[in-house]
């Protein structure tokens, strides 16, 4: 649910982004230096002779979503990371073997433990390489 809105708050700010890089771009500078006779008229042909407070109102509402939008995503993930949802970034529950049970009369014996016989470590005099040759003394 929450990944949705994430994702439906991104794409709305990629197009309040796009839509604020298209309003400043078209706004005309303070020193014209002589740009307007290129097609400074076509921006007044189409928003009036208001077009300078036309583009700055829209500036600063694009602005405003653009930082509201900005925190709700930020919220979003902030939730998102503080609530983990499902097996994402958890240990797996493996569950403890119960304790063996005390055989009875009718359950099978257990089967008896299997000993080893401790033997001593061989001579190093008396050891044999693979090749047969006797294992040379160390100093």
């Amino acid at each position: 649910m929450i990944s949705v809105f994430i994702g439906i708050a991104t794409f709305m700010l990629i197009l309040v982004a796009l839509f604020l890089i298209l309003v400043v771009l078209a706004q005309r500078a303070k020193s014209d230096g002589g740009m307007a006779a290129m097609g400074g008229g076509a921006m007044e042909s189409a928003f009036g002779p208001d077009t300078s407070n036309i583009l700055s109102r829209l500036t600063i509402r694009g602005a405003i979503v653009f930082f509201v939008l900005s925190f709700l995503v930020y919220l979003g993930y902030i939730h998102v990371r503080g609530h983990p949802t499902g097996a994402k970034g958890t240990l797996p529950n493996i569950p403890v073997p119960a304790a063996p049970a005390v055989p009875s009369s009718s359950a099978p014996a257990a089967a008896p433990a299997v000993t080893v016989p401790i033997t001593a470590a061989p001579d190093a005099a008396t050891t044999t390489t693979q090749s047969g040759a006797p294992a040379e003394k160390k100093p």
